[in-house]
């Protein structure tokens, strides 16, 4: 009754925004938010980032990768459904964290071109409606990993400490990439967890691998707003690392792919996944080779060319599983 009545009390919070929806800045062009979807829902799509997909598909690839590592050569309809549940949970989660995300950073948010036209320092969304949608995602959420078994929802329940602290951290560490790296790929664990109901080392090692990748992307994302931040004292891995970033992203993104040459190793995928996992390697090299560090948009570029690369590891870790 509880969860109900959160539920109904979010959902008509929806319908209080009066303000007119301004366009985020770095939203993807064309994007539905802004063509389709009803006025009085935009700031929440926003919110949750809907106009921006890429950081929901950065938090369900180690979710669907760790699916399939732990397919063990049979790729089932359970792993088929299991997929679609993390599709819905990234998608719900990923909108929860960022909303949790913003009403921490509103202040900062404001002090940064980039930022300041998200919905709560726009003025489109008031505290207590970002709260509101906040329950109603975290519902959905929680919905979806009660179809887990045990051992699974208790890992996907560990971290919800990481997605509270992670907002602080730039406050207190130029390495906040790490953290998140941490956060971001937690479902390397919870997908082995729900397929096997326990912990082994090929999801350890995917998920220690994931924390270099999210160091690298968002190393490049962040360097959209380096200026800002060195301004209002928000620290990153941009700033820590500066002229010295791509020599850094090159040992980043080597030992991911270290990690997932391990991974593979460990769960006995078929010889055709090295050859694949080789052609990954080669997109993050390429990312690497074309990004400026001072040119916004080529570093957005990079940070949403990881979408494609997170096919090219499903693919690789598909037909590892397919064809031994």
């Amino acid at each position: 009754m509880t969860c109900a009545l959160h539920a109904r009390n979010a959902l008509g919070m929806l319908w209080l925004s009066k303000k007119d929806v301004v366009q985020t800045a770095d939203a993807v062009q064309g994007s539905f938010v802004y063509r389709h979807a009803p006025k009085a829902l935009r700031p929440y799509l926003k919110l949750a980032r809907m106009d921006r997909p890429v950081g929901t598909w950065l938090l369900l690839w180690p979710c669907l990768w760790s699916t399939l590592l732990a397919a063990d050569g049979h790729v089932t309809v359970e792993h088929l459904y299991l997929m679609a549940l993390f599709a819905i949970g990234a998608l719900t989660m990923r909108g929860a964290g960022c909303t949790y995300n913003d009403i921490v950073d509103r202040d900062f948010d404001g002090a940064v071109e980039r930022t300041k036209s998200r919905p709560i320092p726009a003025g489109e969304v008031t505290i207590k409606q970002a709260w509101g949608f906040l329950v109603f995602q975290c519902l959905i959420g929680f919905a979806v990993l009660i179809q887990l078994n045990m051992f699974a929802i208790l890992v996907g329940l560990g971290s919800l400490v990481l997605v509270a602290i992670y907002p602080f951290m730039k406050r207190i560490t130029y390495w906040p990439q790490a953290w998140l790296g941490l956060t971001f790929n937690w479902g390397a664990l919870v997908g082995w967890a729900a397929v096997r109901g326990s912990m082994d080392w090929p999801a350890i090692l995917l998920y220690a691998g994931g924390l270099f990748w999210t160091l690298g992307y968002d190393t490049a994302y962040a360097h959209q707003d380096k200026e800002d931040d060195a301004l209002i004292g928000v620290k990153s891995t941009a700033l820590a690392l500066g002229k010295k970033t791509k020599p850094a992203l090159s040992l980043f993104y080597g030992l991911f792919i270290f990690a997932l040459l391990g991974a593979g190793i460990l769960a006995n995928l078929g010889i055709i996944y090295y050859p694949v996992l080789a052609l990954a390697g080669l997109h993050l090299a390429a990312q690497v080779r074309r990004i400026d560090i001072d040119d916004a948009a080529s570093c957005l570029e990079v940070f949403r060319s990881n979408i494609a690369f997170g096919w090219i590891v499903l693919l690789a870790l598909l037909l590892g599983q397919l064809i031994q």
